[in-house]
């Protein structure tokens, strides 16, 4: 099943979306909003997927799906913790910085709490008041939890998981070293992030979601040209079980969580950086571990941040290659 929400009011509208993203269905005669479902999951869910099937089959009156019209499907949050499951990712930016990185980083994940009070939709710009605070994006994947209790076991929480899609967690990294400085983490240096137009439960993925992973190449175009094509699969160190469960070891989390895994990164064939997509590599995630890279091979960075005008698209394909979350696209404008 696949839902999504529509631009109206604070929280969208839920509709139910076709499994090629070409037709959608209202849901307000059963639940007005994803975070209204997701709270009460257990009785709506049925109802739900009986929707998806009849909207499947052609039953029930049905629109097109325009994915310009969609909000995140969460259009705010009661929680946004962002993980970083791809060990290789932060290592190569404290490589880049000359800094260790602590045997811990292998085995107790990374998570901030991120802004959740308002979300991009897929479509909706990038503001960027200054260039200067050095604009990137981040190609991730992302999962919706139900209720979670504290201290949930790895199994507990991947149970857990309702809902999986995609997010570009933008960061203006220019902004982090300073506020990291202060020893109480990011703020002005998260703004908004935006997620993919549509959401999947875990059975709508089949075999692409095992081992609490999504085993898809998660596609990144920067002005049009490919910038990124890692495996979301590959060289995950941390499971979204395991992050879940991270994330509620001594709190327990509401329906409608949003966990992240941090920057998608895959190392080369040979174990090291990975490589561009023109020198056969499969590229990168956000501009930052190419810069890294850069640093490191050459002394310094010369790809630049995000500038206005820049586009970005981010998507991950089914066998077809057909978008299974729709496209995140987004243009950096002026704020």
């Amino acid at each position: 099943m696949k839902l999504a929400s529509l631009k109206d009011g604070r929280d969208g509208r839920l509709v139910v979306v076709s499994n090629d993203l070409a037709w959608c269905a209202e849901a307000r005669h059963i639940v007005p909003t994803l975070q209204a479902a997701l709270d009460d999951w257990s009785v709506v869910e049925p109802s739900l997927r009986n929707l998806a099937t009849d909207l499947e089959h052609g039953a029930i009156p049905r629109n097109r799906f325009h994915e310009r019209e969609a909000a995140a499907p969460l259009p705010r949050a009661y929680q946004w913790a962002d993980g970083s499951a791809y060990v290789n990712h932060v290592a190569l930016v404290r490589q880049a910085r000359g800094a260790e990185l602590p045997d811990s980083f292998w085995t107790d994940p990374l998570m901030y709490q991120g802004g959740s009070d308002g979300f991009l939709g897929p479509r909706d710009p990038i503001p960027l008041a200054d260039e200067s605070w050095g604009c990137d994006l981040e190609a991730e994947v992302v999962v919706v939890t139900g209720d979670v209790p504290q201290g949930a076991s790895r199994e507990e929480a991947l149970a857990a998981v309702r809902l999986v899609g995609l997010t570009n967690d933008v960061s203006l990294r220019n902004l982090i070293p300073a506020e990291l400085a202060k020893g109480f983490g990011f703020f002005q240096s998260k703004p908004a992030s935006a997620f993919s137009p549509v959401f999947a439960t875990p059975d709508a993925l089949g075999s692409w979601w095992r081992d609490g992973k999504l085993h898809r190449r998660l596609m990144v175009d920067l002005n049009g040209r490919p910038f990124g094509r890692a495996d979301a699969g590959e060289d995950m160190t941390f499971d979204f079980g395991t992050l879940i469960a991270h994330a509620a070891r001594t709190r327990s989390l509401g329906a409608g969580t949003i966990i992240g895994s941090g920057t998608v990164s895959n190392r080369d064939a040979h174990g090291g950086p990975g490589k561009p997509i023109p020198d056969g590599g499969v590229g990168y995630s956000c501009l930052a571990e190419l810069r890294t890279i850069e640093t490191i091979t050459g002394g310094q960075a010369v790809t630049p941040f995000l500038k206005r005008g820049d586009t970005v698209r981010i998507w991950a394909e089914d066998d077809r290659h057909h978008p299974i979350f729709g496209t995140i696209e987004q243009v950096v404008e002026a704020r």
